[in-house]
């Protein structure tokens, strides 16, 4: 999404023509309707929708002629969507940006937390009409593309190496580069998206969702040296199942998604994919409102 906020215009005159101010005028409506949805066919993404919220929708498509596809039950990969509307929690958002890789999502947060979504349930009509008005921006966030033994997998989140019971011993490298062994329950591999799950109950710091970066965070390491990692987001993190594991259950997750075994000498090769997850978002500061809010950091009478 292109995103303006100054344009500077030379000339050797003091005063800038009238026919520059109608070409950036001409020139600002364009690229903001280039950026807006042309919405005409929605996909509803849910495993719990109940009948007043699915009331809701059909007199809301059927008001502003735009088609809606149930998405659960079907083999519908996208491709003819303008609009993914995801009801749950962030889980339910993480598994439509992977199953809709090319659509942009409106989150509406039917779980616990929710740092993902758009807002909650109560808030459905009122997100609705913003939509249909422009009234929303697209955040656009890194997603990380692991290549292992066994295929590939894409993240949102996190990938996360770790066994079952037991210590694993996992050599890390960046850029080539060896940097350390990690000796500990596993090791996660995040995004800036990624900052407000797993890597937060780890005890990473929380970054702003759309800076490209890699957090690489040890699991309960049995090291009091150890300490995170931030890495530019075009780094290359190759991970390796050392000998010093002596866990026979080592697994590979990718956004929590099905278990991936591993196998000691496995190598795990993960940088950041072209491919981009598409939020959507009612303000701009949506971020800020979501972590005060999700985390209750400010409460009334504070």
């Amino acid at each position: 999404m292109l995103r303006i906020q100054h344009v500077f215009y030379l000339t050797s005159k003091p005063k800038v023509p009238e026919d520059a101010v109608k070409t950036w005028l001409i020139f600002k409506e364009n690229v903001v309707k280039e950026n807006k949805i042309n919405l005409r066919r929605a996909g509803v993404f849910s495993q719990q929708l109940k009948l007043p919220l699915q009331e809701l929708l059909q007199e809301w498509s059927a008001k502003h002629n735009i088609e809606i596809v149930a998405l659960v039950d079907t083999e519908n990969n996208g491709d003819t969507l303008d609009l993914v509307i995801s009801f749950g929690g962030d889980g339910t958002v993480l598994a439509a940006l992977n199953r809709f890789p090319h659509c942009p999502v409106l989150a509406v947060n039917f779980g616990n937390v929710g740092f993902l979504t758009a807002g909650d349930r109560e808030e459905l009509t009122e997100m609705l009409q913003r939509v249909q008005q422009g009234k929303y921006i697209i955040s656009e966030r890194s997603v990380l593309e692991c290549s292992h033994p066994d295929g590939t997998d894409y993240a949102v989140n996190e990938i996360v190496v770790r066994g079952a019971t037991r210590l694993i011993a996992v050599e890390l490298t960046i850029n080539e580069q060896h940097i350390r062994r990690v000796r500990g329950d596993g090791i996660i591999v995040g995004t800036a998206t990624g900052s407000t799950a797993y890597l937060l109950a780890a005890g990473s710091p929380i970054v702003m969702p759309e800076l490209s970066c890699m957090i690489i965070a040890g699991l309960n390491e049995y090291d009091f040296r150890s300490r995170h990692l931030v890495v530019s987001g075009d780094s290359q993190v190759k991970l390796k199942v050392a000998e010093q594991t002596h866990e026979k259950e080592i697994y590979l997750s990718a956004d929590g998604k099905e278990k991936v075994p591993l196998k000691i000498g496995d190598e795990v090769l993960i940088r950041e994919s072209a491919r981009k997850a598409k939020l959507i978002f009612l303000e701009k500061n949506y971020f800020f409102h979501n972590l005060s809010s999700r985390l209750s950091w400010f409460r009334s009478g504070e």
